[in-house]
């Protein structure tokens, strides 16, 4: 691979006060742990099969992940359409379904062994969600039986999808209970962990929640409360949903992203309490499939970069991004013809993260400008992810934000900027975003371009460093 070192020159940019943070030499107690693979990817449940089979950069993207991390990004096969399939042991076919449009979602499915031997051959963690929407547990358990047996790789099954939409969606359970609140769901969650876990014979084999709406109403503290102790030992872990929405400048915002991800803390906490993890099961930019105006575009590139950062900080273990429809996704990472702006910050946000074992917050997030540290095995700080969520449309000067970082080792740092012709950039437009130099091939998701290390001077311990308006910048520390 070509390799390309510049020295940093601080040119081009529109000043603005400097914003100072001291980087501990080892790391604090108040460092989150890190998984090995945080960034995952949500696959719509009937669409699953037509990402790996007909989309041939789906492995690729994957792949580039692994290569970051040494770990396989995690995979969750799920969304609304798990409580539209059923299982049919005798179809010979992934998926079967009819749609008036290749666009659309299909309204039901049925789905055979296939669809889980597909899933089996992913070589990393796989979560699949089975329907609960339907009240038909005798064909959920028959098609867990066989993502158990079949699937090595199975982390966890999911029962049913956003339970909170079952009343409005006419989903059998929910008409069939007659009323449906979180504590109807939250009955029927534990009655279905119990029955699907005991035919299984299987503990901690159950992601449980997958709500979409605020915490705490249809959150993990109120189904924790409800769970009993043979309910709690069949649950892996605790997922919810997320698609914080609004325009692309409020989006990207650093200090929205802190206050929006805040909600999930109490949630975080009662989880570690029962000594189980808590993820993100799908989320993305805007729900839907994503909005034309803010999911494709670099902005939302730097959402979800600093989102998954800090996300970890947070203790959320996992965060997995939604794709929905092929072909009709405008938040998706990738697709048939052309990357995704948004993969550019996934990228970043997984080398920031790459063999870290901890990771905490620079800031307090009160502003658009931000900071990450993260730690290796030993304690020692390993990177620093520095941002600037100034909304840059493309017009006029481009401001920039001065970090100075203390307590730096060493004579000279190098770092590798993720950036874009504007926020508002747009990879199947032409507005293609580069990390390190460095951009992904349309349709194959090969790395391209010379590498790229920009070269800073440290002096008693200071460096300095120039994150432009709606960039960001990744500080090698080793």
């Amino acid at each position: 691979m070509k390799k390309q070192i510049v020295f940093l020159l601080l040119l081009g940019f529109v000043w603005s006060a400097t914003v100072t943070y001291t980087i501990p030499a080892s790391a604090p107690t108040t460092a989150t742990a890190l998984d090995p693979a945080p960034l995952g990817i949500s696959f719509e449940f009937f669409a699953f099969p037509s990402y790996f089979l007909n989309v041939t950069g789906t492995n690729q993207c994957l792949k580039n992940l692994k290569e970051l991390t040494g770990t396989w990004p995690p995979i969750r096969i799920g969304g609304t359409t798990q409580d539209r399939a059923t299982y049919d042991a005798s179809s010979s076919a992934y998926v079967t379904y009819s749609v008036a449009s290749p666009l659309d979602a299909p309204a039901s499915l049925t789905f055979g062994p296939k669809f889980m031997e597909l899933a089996s051959t992913y070589p990393g963690t796989v979560v699949i969600g089975l329907n609960r929407g339907h009240d038909d547990i005798a064909n959920t358990i028959a098609a867990a039986k066989v993502a158990s047996a079949k699937m090595s790789n199975l982390l966890a099954i999911e029962l049913g999808n956003e339970p909170e939409y079952y009343t409005s969606d006419k989903q059998p359970i929910a008409l069939n209970a007659g009323t449906w609140t979180p504590a109807t769901d939250a009955e029927s969650q534990d009655d279905w962990d119990i029955r699907v876990g005991s035919a299984l014979h299987q503990n901690f084999i159950i992601q449980a929640g997958n709500s979409n709406d605020s915490p705490p109403k249809w959150g993990a503290v109120e189904l924790i409360a409800t769970e009993n102790s043979t309910a709690k030992s069949y649950v892996h872990n605790y997922a919810h949903h997320n698609y914080p929405g609004g325009t692309l400048t409020t989006l990207m915002s650093h200090s929205n992203i802190v206050s929006n991800l805040a909600i999930f803390e109490p949630e975080v906490a009662a989880v570690s309490e029962e000594g189980k993890e808590y993820v993100l099961g799908e989320t993305n930019s805007v729900s839907g499939g994503g909005a034309a105006t803010v999911s494709p575009l670099f902005g939302a590139a730097v959402w979800t970069m600093d989102y998954m950062l800090r996300a970890a900080v947070l203790g959320i273990k996992r965060v997995y991004y939604h794709h929905g429809t092929v072909g009709k996704c405008f938040y998706c990472f990738w697709g048939r013809y052309s990357m995704g702006a948004p993969y550019f910050g996934a990228y970043a946000a997984t080398a920031a993260m790459a063999g870290g074992s901890s990771i905490a917050s620079l800031d307090e997030g009160s502003t658009n400008y931000g900071g990450y540290t993260v730690f290796g095995s030993d304690g020692t700080p390993m990177r620093v992810l520095l941002l600037n969520s100034d909304f840059y449309g493309g017009d006029g000067s481009r401001g920039s934000q001065t970090f100075v970082l203390s307590g730096l080792a060493g004579a000279k740092s190098r770092a590798k900027r993720l950036s874009a012709p504007s926020a508002n950039s747009r990879v199947d437009q032409g507005g293609n975003p580069s990390f390190g130099g460095q951009m992904f091939a349309n349709g194959t998701c090969e790395v391209r371009g010379e590498e790229v290390w920009e070269i800073v001077d440290v002096v008693d311990g200071n460096g300095t460093f120039v994150v432009g308006a709606s960039e960001a910048l990744l500080v090698y520390l080793k």
